[in-house]
């Protein structure tokens, strides 16, 4: 049938022209096709063999070149390390410290050369899309530091006879799901990720790049978006989570939002099972600057210049428990300059604190309450924040400085200063609290010390503190006046505070010292304090109990005060009861004379 279009002769031509070179077109792309495969194939496996020294190899089922859309797509790819070559590397103490298993249900390659890549050898493609890949990741320590590698070759050296260039535009890995197992400790941890996003843009290797720093892994940038993590620590006590982390290898900055550290029970459920204090808390966003990842993969050392803290609450609630054997446990641990060695290796040179409120909550057992310490709107820094060896040789101490509002009323600056060094973890701490109501302190002085202040006006309260596992010492100047007190006593069965009310006017009018200084011509008194730590206390109980060491003698309320208040409260009960005694005998002998006359009256008639 005649092709009625085609009126001229030129279309004729033109419309067959176009058909011949439309059908080899088709021809030789089901030839390259064909071959395409197994040349593919040979490639990729001899570049990952040379590449890693022969620790990984690579397979997959089928792979398919789309001349006319420049794609090739691979299917079922798995990359898999060589037992036999890790144990060797690992017997020669040159075993990476991780080892990773990888499989990609389908692999996209977009904007290909496949002729510049059989010809000139050059591996030139435009976009990597990895469909459901599935990562496995298994870290072992196998050594501390970079092993001396007998092959000093770059990885383009090790591939130029194969390959005399690489390049990709950008690869894109979305949905990973990623399961780390960590081999250091004495079990298996293992951490399974669901909503992972991986991301490298420009990657190239060649002979210009094969030392340049400025790339991670030979790409101007990587990046990984994290969503909603959520994991459980190993006694199931606690679960943490974060609604989003994110990484750049180009800026070296780890952001996490919306952060929590969650305890899984109640505080009476909680210390039922264990003997540790109870910590949640919760960040609004974490920053990590600097932050060197390519230590962190091979060691596990969180190395960083600054770290940033916004906006979030900590809650710290000490453990009650005692253990039923009689046994105290030394809390040591609890101290910060004891308690950053069992964090996993880190050197950051500054942490910033932003907008963070605090609290400490105790429980005293005989009135059946707990107090409650808060440091609102803490902002500040902590410096030198390492457990690096190298590091504390060149400085061993951590200085932080806070300012916060105490109670939510009184501005609060403290210094700290921690040895990280010292066997006797030796610290010390001074700071000012500036001028407040002292009935602001009512949430922890009614629970912990039964009293409750009715009112006083504190002008400040200045310390100096140096201590260590075994106590403290230091001096405490506590500047107040019109200071007035209700002591208190807990009623167990009706389950509240009840007043005392002689006790305290003995309080008021005997002990209490209602202002310092005392007047306008004397000089203000300050505390020497020397306080014993009990090895079941933590470090900030312990901060706390010596301070209160310190505040408690300014009040009036030292120990000879308290024995000699004691003394009259015991004098003036058996006053009361040698008084009831007199009048009932009183009443006895009254009794008896009433009955003796009614006798007599009876016998007269």
């Amino acid at each position: 049938m005649a092709l009625k279009f085609l009126k001229c002769t030129w279309h004729k031509v033109l419309f067959f022209s176009l058909l011949v070179i439309t059908i080899l077109v088709l021809i030789a792309a089901m030839l390259v096709n064909r071959y395409w495969s197994p040349i593919l194939s040979d490639k990729l496996k001899s570049t990952v063999t040379n590449s890693t020294d022969s620790l990984y190899q690579v397979n997959f089922d089928d792979a398919q070149l789309h001349v006319l859309k420049g794609q090739i797509v691979i299917y079922n790819i798995t990359l898999k390390p060589d037992t036999a070559v890790y144990l060797a590397l690992k017997k020669a103490h040159l075993a990476p410290n991780n080892l990773y298993e990888l499989h990609v249900k389908k692999l996209i390659l977009k904007q290909i050369h496949p002729f510049s890549l059989y010809f000139k050898h050059k591996l030139d493609i435009g976009e990597i899309v990895l469909s459901a890949p599935s990562l496995r990741v298994s870290y072992q320590l196998n050594h501390a530091k970079d092993t001396v590698i007998k092959d000093k070759r770059t990885l383009y050296q090790q591939i130029s006879k194969s390959l005399k260039m690489i390049h990709i535009g950008k690869v894109m890995l979305n949905d990973v799901k990623l399961r780390y197992e960590n081999h250091k400790g004495p079990k298996v941890a293992v951490s399974e990720l669901n909503d992972l996003n991986l991301n490298a843009i420009d990657l190239l290797i060649d002979s210009a790049t094969q030392f340049d720093k400025s790339r991670f892994l030979y790409c101007r940038e990587m990046n990984a978006e994290l969503n909603n993590y959520i994991g459980q620590s190993a006694n199931g006590l606690y679960k943490y989570k974060a609604k989003q982390l994110t990484f750049s290898t180009r800026t070296s900055q780890l952001n996490a939002y919306d952060c929590s550290l969650i305890a899984t029970r109640d505080p009476d459920e909680f210390f039922e099972h264990t003997y540790r204090d109870r910590f949640v808390s919760h960040l609004d966003s974490l920053q990590l600057n600097n932050f060197d990842f390519e230590i962190y993969n091979k060691y596990h050392t969180v190395n960083a210049s600054n770290l940033i803290l916004t906006n979030g609450a900590i809650n710290i609630f000490g453990n009650p428990r005692t253990d039923p054997r009689g046994l105290k446990t030394d809390k040591i641990r609890t101290f910060p300059n004891v308690a950053i060695f069992f964090l996993p290796d880190i050197k950051i040179d500054t942490v910033s604190l932003h907008g963070i409120n605090a609290s400490y909550e105790e429980y005293n057992l005989k009135t059946k309450r707990a107090g409650i310490i808060k440091f609102n709107r803490v902002k500040g820094h902590l410096y030198n924040v390492t457990n690096d060896s190298a590091a504390l040789v060149k400085n061993n101490i951590c200085k932080i400085q806070l300012n916060t509002l105490f109670m939510n009323k009184g501005s609060l600056d403290v210094d700290f200063n921690f040895n990280l060094t010292d066997k006797l973890h030796s610290y010390s701490y001074n700071g000012k609290l500036g001028s407040m109501n002292l009935p602001a302190i009512n949430p922890a002085a009614k629970p912990l010390a039964s009293v409750l202040i009715t009112s006083g006006r504190l002008n400040s309260l200045s310390f100096d503190m140096h201590g260590n596992s075994d106590g403290a010492t230091g001096k405490v100047t506590l500047l107040y006046h019109d200071l007035k007190v209700q002591l208190l006593k807990a009623d167990t069965t009706k389950l509240k505070m009840r007043h005392m009310t002689i006790a305290s006017f003995f309080a008021n009018a005997l002990i209490i010292k209602h202002n310092n200084p005392d007047n306008d011509n004397a000089q203000p008194r300050s505390i020497p304090v020397v306080y014993q730590r009990p090895v079941e206390y933590p470090f900030f109980k312990t901060a706390w109990h010596t301070l209160l060491a310190g505040i408690k003698p300014s009040f009036g309320l030292d120990d000879a005060s308290q024995k000699n208040m004691k003394a009259r409260l015991d004098q003036h009960k058996q006053n009361v009861i040698e008084r009831k005694q007199k009048k009932a005998i009183r009443m006895q002998k009254k009794e008896m004379k009433r009955q003796l006359k009614e006798a007599s009256k009876k016998a007269n008639n």
